[in-house]
């Protein structure tokens, strides 16, 4: 079996803009986005800090298939989904127990 990846969606401030990505160490990826690693990055230019959705899978092959899915979804998908785990769009960052 092969390394486990995660999928994530985060957001600004204001919840306008979702960025979606893929990875396979959830959060130190997450951090990276938090402190600017790449100061131009979309994340860095956006303001994108935020994590409000995540899904974990046992292989990052499967993480990667599940990014693809969900970017090519509407925004109103990504909403209901977000929703469904996340209804106040609460920063999760601090809740993750790993």
């Amino acid at each position: 079996m092969g390394k486990g990846g995660s999928i994530y969606m985060m957001t600004n401030e204001f919840n306008t803009v979702i960025y979606i990505g893929v990875t396979s160490d959830l959060l130190s990826r997450i951090s990276e986005h938090k402190n600017k690693k790449y100061l131009g990055s979309f994340t860095s230019r956006y303001k994108i800090s935020k994590l409000i959705y995540y899904e974990t899978f046992h292989d990052i092959e499967e993480a990667i298939a599940r990014e693809k899915q969900l970017k090519g979804g509407s925004r109103k998908k990504k909403v209901a989904l977000i929703e469904s785990m996340n209804p106040k769009w609460e920063d999760l960052y601090d809740k993750l127990d790993w």
